[in-house]
């Protein structure tokens, strides 16, 4: 008896650390439709809806993918890199958001965000702003679906010789 409960408590703690699984944000199915926000406002969530989005060709069915990546300057963080897919356009894009501790003490700022192809090693549709004040951008459509990407974004403040840069995680 003695030893069936002690095999009962070794398989009890074995199994205890095994991981469980876990979802990633972005790394699963598409958002419902149904629960997909019917708002035009700009989100560090990215909103493929906004003004900007849709200036910069975002399809609206568009969702974040991967992991975002964070932009630091001085300990801080101050910006979000993320990557979006929309399965009607077959499209990525690269999508930034200046968090509003950085916009609140500093003037203008320098801004680039795209998708980098693994296969290529070069960035597909690269958009860049020069003294520029917004919190929200997005790259331009990237053909680059059947590819390895991940969204990368860099973030200037003026004064500073270099620029912080980011990536969100590496989709295949």
């Amino acid at each position: 008896m003695r030893a069936r409960t002690t095999a009962i408590a070794a398989t009890a703690c074995a199994l205890a650390l095994l991981p469980a699984a876990s979802a990633v944000a972005g790394t699963g199915p598409a958002p419902d439709k149904q629960r997909k926000a019917a708002s035009t406002a700009p989100s560090a969530a990215g909103n493929p809806l906004s003004a900007r989005a849709q200036a910069a060709g975002v399809c609206t069915d568009a969702y974040e993918i991967g992991t975002a990546g964070y932009i630091i300057r001085d300990g801080q963080r101050i910006g979000s890199v993320k990557q979006f897919y929309s399965p009607s356009c077959g499209e990525n894009y690269g999508y930034l958001w200046v968090w509003q501790s950085f916009r609140a003490s500093h003037g203008d700022y320098d801004v680039s965000v795209g998708v980098y192809s693994y296969s290529r090693d070069e960035f597909v549709g690269k958009r860049t702003w020069l003294n520029t004040n917004g919190k929200e951008y997005w790259s331009n459509p990237a053909d680059t679906t059947s590819e390895c990407t991940a969204a990368v974004g860099s973030l200037r403040a003026a004064g500073d010789p270099l620029a912080g840069q980011a990536a969100s995680s590496k989709r295949c």
